[in-house]
């Protein structure tokens, strides 16, 4: 069993989408339905929140400094003196953000979901540094973990209830080939958030499975990482090194929460990592 520290002792309602940010030495992380940003340098044991303007699924740096935020309404900007515009202001009622990801080419693959989770009801689109949104795929439901392969060649996807990873092809021109790469038998949770490290393993997270799973890239379950929050939403490499891997965990919906549910957990030297892109805008 592979040991497992507590980097900050939180109570976050919905614990997501951990993200390094190398410019600061920071990792992002937030609370969904609190509306936290949530950052951590593990240096100098430092933290900071704030509150962002609506439920927040996803906060990724930009290569100008700043952050893109993935919010209930849209997409925005966060610049680095703090000033908030929208890049794409797209309402649906009913709807929210979910986890988010860059890509090799700076755009941002945002995700959406159905308050109710209702079957379809959400999607995933690519967002680019001038606004432009193109649906890539709808007919989703919990819209979860994204990432590439290192060659940017692969895509990896999670929609939670499908219970699968799935791989696609990944070009300039988009993705394609959709296909199993595994999927978690009943009983062990559903995939969440996910990263992929620079074997091309691909690391996700369990929703009601208390555990971080290690999928080789011909889908083989290889490492099991078992954890005292059931509600384990997503994980990324982070660190100066990129070897340690930061886990969010949610208390949201859990009658008895363990008292660590809503923290963020590591993994020290639990792999190597790859280097994020930035979003371009």
């Amino acid at each position: 069993m592979t040991a497992y520290e507590v980097a900050v002792a939180a109570e976050a309602t919905l614990g997501e989408g951990p993200t390094w940010d190398p410019a600061t030495g920071r990792l992002l992380w937030l609370d969904i339905l609190g509306m936290r940003l949530h950052t951590y340098d593990p240096v100098t044991g430092r933290r900071t929140v704030r509150t962002t303007p609506q439920h927040v699924g996803a906060a990724k740096p930009r290569a100008g400094g700043g952050l893109v935020l993935n919010l209930r309404d849209g997409v925005g900007l966060l610049d680095p003196d703090d000033t908030f515009r929208w890049l794409h202001h797209e309402p649906v009622p009913g709807r929210r953000a979910n986890d988010a990801a860059v890509a090799p080419d700076g755009s941002l693959w945002a995700g959406t979901m159905r308050y109710d989770e209702a079957t379809g009801g959400g999607t995933l689109s690519r967002i680019t540094g001038d606004g432009t949104a193109r649906t890539v795929l709808d007919d989703v439901t919990v819209s979860n973990g994204t990432g590439w392969s290192p060659d940017g060649r692969l895509m990896y996807y999670v929609d939670t209830p499908t219970r699968r990873v799935d791989v696609f092809d990944y070009d300039s021109e988009g993705i394609r080939n959709r296909r199993p790469l595994a999927e978690v038998e009943e009983g062990a949770g559903y995939p969440d958030g996910l990263a992929v490290d620079a074997d091309g393993c691909v690391w996700v997270a369990l929703w009601d499975g208390g555990a971080v799973r290690r999928y080789t890239p011909d889908g083989t379950l290889d490492r099991v990482i078992s954890l005292p929050t059931p509600r384990t939403t997503a994980c990324a490499f982070g660190g100066p090194t990129l070897t340690d891997l930061y886990i969010t965990t949610a208390r949201t919906g859990l009658d008895v929460p363990h008292p660590l549910s809503g923290s963020l957990l590591v993994i020290p030297n639990a792999g190597k990592g790859l280097p994020q892109p930035a979003f371009a805008g």
